[in-house]
């Protein structure tokens, strides 16, 4: 069997070095190929038929096994997120911030939590080259002793929309054009962000060097919301995580990305592979910003907003420790496709805020898995807490039945009981207010994109940003376009908006059909 390996595959190939060890360790493998239900199969060639012609026969559940399973053998993809790889490792603790935060994952400077991490593409399905211009996925999953703490982001501080209501209408926007079924639509997409003037910040950063990363390991992490701390005491703050690499950030020019989009389309999945299997762990520093309850309230701008950055100079970046992926899947399915985050996932210490996206997504990541995985995909191994103590039974694929245990409460039996730690850091936030449908799209939109485009991006970025602008400007009609400078570009920065005009008028090929 050796041999055969070494045969069949790229020996410099660390994927095909799996096969390898794995031959090395069983030269002599004779256990017997068994059905889905263990039984032993003789022949697995030949179905199961009436002579050499005849028919084949039902009663051949040989067969029968193999093709239930192969046309069930793919779930549903992630409407986002669908494409991405993804590693383990475990979170270090190297700083002290239990005054802000009791998480027993921050208890203590030396502690380290074993971790998951999947990094992912945001707009396209999982057959999406990796090095297109889009957003990337940052998801964190720590397997504390209070359970799972899924912690859900991109490699972006701020989002497209600022209210979970308009979040499926931007993705519907990303999207296969319904007739042409032909992406990326530029019409859907210059109209929407054109309409929806709290995508200005978003869309501007997605244009600059960073709307390619050179790798997953290459570039920042952000929650990107804004979550609340409660330490031992009770006393609550709001805040934002930053996982910062510590490798040199690197992006990809857009005439690179499209070569390697057209060589090699799973670029990033290889690049993290590779350099896992070779030793070389990548790693991250984790910060936190705070801003108290009195702070907020005064804030110039709604920290609550994930359309805008809390800017350092008034929240700077607490130290909090690092994490480190020295760990490859051993299967792809069962490890990356069926890993599932849910921001609903947190633990005591930990907890939410009024962020609009924020309270949409705590709903909806979970019922995004109960729709792909079932009911009891917290039981499935890379999702499993390290205990399960609650009073929900059976579900389709129940994998964990807790025995015996009552399934009511309150009950005699010395079933689970309430948790007191748990009680003591639920955060007491007081809500007033009329129930009412209030945009929170309306109000400072360009300020913070302002500040991006005239302090941080150096000259010869905002040269290649506004020829990436102009690839995509030009491929939608005239008057999306022009409101698209109108609306977004042009009150960032006044200059800004007359250079892609002078722009589109040079290259020319603007189709000139207008909305109906």
């Amino acid at each position: 069997m050796a041999e055969t390996v070494n045969v069949a595959y790229d020996t410099r190939d660390p994927a095909s070095q799996v096969l390898l060890n794995y031959a090395k360790k069983h030269p002599d493998n004779d256990d017997s190929i068994t059905t889905d239900g263990g039984n032993p199969v003789g022949v697995r060639e030949a179905s199961l038929t009436v002579g050499y012609h005849g028919p084949i026969l039902l009663q051949d559940t040989v067969l029968i096994d193999e093709l239930t399973h192969f046309s069930r053998e793919r779930i549903p993809e992630r409407v986002v997120h669908a494409k991405g790889g993804a590693a383990f490792g475990y979170f270090e603790v190297t700083h002290d911030i239990t005054q802000y935060s009791a998480a027993s994952v921050f208890s203590e400077i030396g502690k380290k939590t074993p971790i998951a991490v999947r990094f992912s593409q945001v707009a396209g399905e999982r057959g999406y080259a990796d090095t297109y211009r889009d957003l990337r996925g940052f998801a964190i999953k720590f397997y504390t002793e209070d359970g799972i703490w899924d912690l859900v982001g991109n490699n972006s501080p701020i989002f497209f929309v600022n209210d979970a209501i308009n979040f499926p209408m931007f993705i519907h926007a990303l999207k296969r054009n319904p007739v042409t079924n032909i992406r990326p639509d530029y019409d859907a997409f210059w109209d929407f962000v054109s309409l929806r003037p709290e995508s200005t910040h978003q869309t501007l950063q997605l244009f600059t060097d960073r709307g390619i990363p050179a790798s997953y390991r290459k570039m920042h992490g952000y929650g990107a919301n804004t979550f609340s701390l409660i330490n031992a005491e009770g006393k609550f703050f709001y805040c934002k995580f930053h996982y910062r690499s510590d490798q040199p950030i690197e992006n990809l020019s857009q005439a690179e990305a499209d070569r390697l989009a057209g060589v090699q389309s799973d670029y990033y999945i290889r690049d993290l592979y590779d350099a896992i299997q070779n030793g070389d762990y990548p790693s991250w520093s984790f910060y936190i910003q705070v801003m108290t309850p009195e702070q907020a309230a005064k804030n110039p701008y709604d920290p609550f907003d994930n359309s805008k950055v809390w800017l350092h100079g008034d929240y700077p970046l607490i130290p909090v420790g690092r994490f480190v992926l020295n760990k490859n899947p051993t299967n792809y399915f069962a490890e990356v496709e069926q890993l599932a985050f849910d921001v609903s996932h947190v633990i005591p210490g930990i907890d939410f805020s009024p962020d609009r996206m924020l309270q949409g997504r705590i709903f909806n990541y979970g019922d995004t898995h109960r729709y792909r995985l079932g009911i009891n995909s917290t039981q499935l191994p890379v999702n499993a807490p390290f205990q399960i103590h609650n009073y929900n039974r059976d579900g389709h694929s129940t994998l964990v039945s807790q025995g015996g245990a009552p399934n009511y409460f309150p009950n005699s039996f010395n079933g689970p009981k309430k948790d007191k730690r748990a009680k003591a850091l639920f955060p007491r936030v007081p809500l007033v207010g009329t129930t009412d449908r209030i945009d929170n799209g309306l109000i400072d939109n360009y300020s913070q994109a302002r500040l991006l485009w005239t302090r941080v991006i150096k000259e010869d970025e905002r040269n290649r940003t506004i020829e990436n602008i102009l690839n995509w400007l030009k491929q939608t009609n005239s008057v999306i376009a022009e409101r698209a400078i109108e609306n977004l570009f042009e009150k960032v920065d006044a200059q800004l908006g007359a250079r892609l005009r002078e722009g589109l008028k040079t290259q020319s090929n603007l189709p000139t059909h207008v909305l109906l």
